[in-house]
């Protein structure tokens, strides 16, 4: 029995340098793809109909700011409010992780490894867990940084939907430049999501290096769905833009 576990941990820790890089290397290939295909063909994904979407309303709102101004703030204030909560949970949960690491950390200098209350697969390699616990505290950060940037672009953008907007060389400002701040704030908006969603897969990889390459493979195929556009909704993009553009 005592040999049979002893193979059973064998294992599990000679998965780990297969495994995780293969479900990182997965998720990494379907964003790129992503990527590829919002500068290519944006009509078939969301996040390349919102952005077009978006372009449309800023045209809308700086029409007439007097009549839109209160509509404009009201929407960026949401938006603002989403990212603080992502913002302040990223940088509570890495901190969090940060106080755990080093109280468990300094445990293990005075006490033996198996007090520590850790998976099975992890029980014999502090080294290993330190890194995986580095990784999700990583993503957090990253989360962090990006709702920032996202609140930085929403804040600047709740000024300039309240200017004029410039018709032919004239005064005002430009509704390109107005449409690019907004969509860059959604853009890392969007990027901080994608770092939770990355943290909850390297969080299961604290129970194995199996559990954790499923988890790729299915947030890959759900994320496909997500990011993906349907037909009906690329013909109600291209029905408003005929008449509207």
């Amino acid at each position: 029995m005592a040999f049979g576990e002893v193979v059973k941990r064998v294992r599990a820790v000679d998965l780990d340098p297969m495994m995780v890089p293969l479900g990182l290397l997965v998720l990494g290939v379907y964003h790129a793809w992503l990527l590829l295909t919002i500068l290519r063909r944006p009509n078939r994904t969301v996040i390349g109909l919102n952005a077009l979407a978006r372009k449309r309303w800023v045209r809308a709102i700086m029409s007439d700011p007097m009549k839109n101004g209160v509509l404009a703030v009201q929407t960026l204030r949401n938006n603002i409010m989403a990212s603080t909560v992502l913002a302040t949970t990223a940088i509570t949960l890495s901190s969090l992780i940060s106080v755990f690491v080093g109280v468990t950390t300094t445990a293990t200098t005075t006490l033996t490894l198996p007090t520590m209350s850790f998976p099975p697969d992890n029980t014999t390699n502090t080294h290993l867990a330190s890194i995986k616990f580095f990784s999700i505290s990583l993503c957090f950060l990253l989360a962090f940084l990006c709702n920032v940037q996202s609140i930085r672009y929403y804040a600047h953008c709740s000024f300039l939907l309240t200017t004029p907007a410039s018709i032919e060389g004239g005064g005002g400002i430009s509704v390109a430049y107005v449409t690019r701040n907004l969509n860059n704030g959604c853009f890392f908006w969007s990027l901080g999501m994608r770092a939770f969603y990355v943290s909850f897969t390297l969080f299961l990889w604290i129970f194995g290096p199996v559990l954790m390459f499923i988890s790729c493979v299915v947030m890959c195929c759900l994320l496909y769905f997500l990011d993906t556009a349907s037909e009906s909704a690329r013909d109600i993009h291209d029905l408003f833009s005929g008449d509207q553009d």
